[in-house]
Parts: structure tokens; C-alpha cells; sequence
């Protein structure tokens, strides 16, 4: 009896290791076969972190480190002027933080073109690139867009005036005030006292302040000084270069010149008059120059 149990014992050993082995082999070979396909699968999509805001952010904050935090993008998809570092995004610390200029949700990059440099305010100093200028447009209901100008916008400048305060005349004719285009795609920095691009709805504005070069600012000034200044809102995608444009009151209503009249030369006729016993009497004498 002892000898059946001991063979059905060493059975049972035998049946359980042969089991363990076989399962080891199993899961080992599995796990083999994962870590090959592992290593032959190629990454789908290269990923790079860069800071995004961690919260809505408004125009005119000042970005702190608590606002922002990194998130993987798609290396192939990344934004133009993208933070990769703290020390990009605050070089200064948080004693010298940047100031948000266009409003940004919750994840959104954090970019160059939304936040000011280092320190800086959110004015109009940081909307101005190298070399350029903000001059400031009169406008009203009619020559600023009925109020639809917002800071981003780009425009054309119209100037309506007299060359030199006269009409302008032709051979026989005067034509009045010249409508003429000055500058093409001007951007504007500001409406009134705001360089709040995200504000929305209609706004009759005073004054509209663009971003040009000093030879457009000192053009834009004697234009307006001399005349009448007017806007044309250019569209979002638009990127059209505006011909030469000058219209006058003949060109407007279609009117033809009229034929100019032959002025004829008249001879110059010189006289002396002569003091006769109290007769005064006139005599034609030949001119001298």
C-alpha cells in the first residue's frame, strides 16, 4: 500500500513540474514575442513637450509659473514660437514676468506672438516690430469702417484732398477733389485707447493707431494734414497687392474734357501820351523789352 502511494506521489510531482515547466515556457515565450513587436513597431508619432496654459488667460495678465505647464504635441505639428524651457518662458524669474496679449484657453501653447517680452506691459511698444512706428488716424462713423476696426486688422489708407489747397485743373476744366490710395495693408495696433485684440462688436472710434515705417509716418501726416483720410478694411485672407488707385470727379461720372480753345497771341501795343496847348495826345511807338 505504501508503495502505490509513494508511485502515484512521485506521479502527481512528476505531472506538476512537467505543468509549471510547460506554463513557464508559455509565458516566457509570450513575453518574448511582445518584446520583439515592441521593438519593431516604429513610434507612431514623435512627441515634444512644450508649455501650455493651465487655465483661461485674458489680455493684459501677467503670466506666472502656476499658469503654465508642459504637454506633449506632435513633433511635425509644433506651433511657430513655442516654449520648450522655463528658462525661455521666464528667463527673468517671476519678478519680470511676460504679459499676455491675445486671450488663450485652458492647454492652448503658450506662444511668442501672444505674450510680451520679459517685463514688459502689454501696450503698444511690444506690438511694434524692429524699425516700426504708431501713428495715429482720425476717423469717424464714415471714414473708419462704421466702427468694425478692431487691433489686428490691416487696412488700406485712402487720402481725399486739393493738390497744393486748389483745385486741380486740367487743359479747360477743374476736376475738384482727388480720392487717392497711399498705403495698402497697413496694420493697426490700436482703437482709441485699447490694443485689446479680442474685444468684439461695433465700436465708433475717434482715433485708430497703425504700425508703419518713419517714410510712412511722415507721408501719413502731411496726408492727413493737407486732407481727408478714409479706411478700407482689407480681408482676413486677402493677400491681393492693391493697383494705383486715383479717381477724380471727371473719372467718377464719366465726363469727357472739354476741347481746349486756342488762345491767340496779341501783339503788345505801346503808347506815350503827349501834353499838346492842353490836349492830351496819344501815340502808338514801338515797344522795347
Amino acid at each position: 500500500m505504501r508503495l502505490v502511494f509513494g508511485l502515484v506521489l512521485i506521479l502527481g510531482l512528476g505531472l506538476a513540474g512537467f505543468a509549471v515547466y510547460m506554463a513557464k515556457n508559455y509565458i516566457q515565450g509570450y513575453q518574448n514575442e511582445l518584446a520583439m513587436e515592441r521593438k519593431n513597431r516604429a513610434p507612431a508619432v514623435e512627441v515634444v513637450d512644450i508649455y501650455v496654459a493651465t487655465r483661461p488667460l485674458k489680455y493684459g495678465e501677467p503670466l506666472m509659473k502656476e499658469d503654465a505647464r508642459k504637454l506633449s504635441f506632435p513633433k511635425r505639428a509644433l506651433p511657430k514660437g513655442h516654449f520648450l524651457t522655463e528658462e525661455e518662458l521666464w528667463p527673468e524669474g517671476e519678478d519680470e514676468p511676460r504679459k499676455v496679449l491675445r486671450t488663450m484657453e485652458r492647454f492652448e501653447p503658450i506662444l511668442a506672438v501672444k505674450v510680451t517680452g520679459p517685463g514688459e506691459e502689454a501696450g503698444l511698444t511690444s506690438q511694434l516690430e524692429r524699425g516700426e512706428r504708431a501713428f495715429a488716424i482720425k476717423v469717424d462713423v464714415s471714414s473708419g469702417v462704421s466702427g468694425f476696426l478692431r487691433p489686428g486688422d490691416f487696412v488700406d489708407v485712402y487720402w481725399t484732398g486739393k493738390v497744393g489747397g486748389k483745385e486741380v485743373r486740367t487743359e479747360a476744366n477743374s476736376v475738384g477733389d482727388i480720392t487717392k490710395l497711399i498705403e495698402t495693408n497697413v496694420k493697426l495696433i490700436a482703437v482709441d485707447q485699447t490694443a485689446n485684440s479680442e474685444k468684439s462688436g461695433a465700436n465708433v472710434a475717434r482715433t485708430v493707431t497703425v504700425a508703419v515705417k518713419p517714410q510712412q509716418v511722415a507721408a501719413l501726416a502731411q496726408a492727413q494734414a493737407t486732407g481727408r483720410l478714409s479706411l478700407s478694411l482689407v480681408g482676413v485672407l486677402d493677400d491681393t497687392v492693391a493697383e494705383i488707385i486715383e479717381v477724380d470727379q471727371h473719372r467718377l461720372l464719366g465726363l469727357a474734357e472739354a476741347e481746349v480753345a486756342e488762345v491767340k497771341e496779341v501783339d503788345e501795343i505801346c503808347t506815350i501820351r503827349t501834353n499838346r496847348g492842353g490836349e492830351v495826345v496819344v501815340s502808338q511807338i514801338p515797344c522795347t523789352n
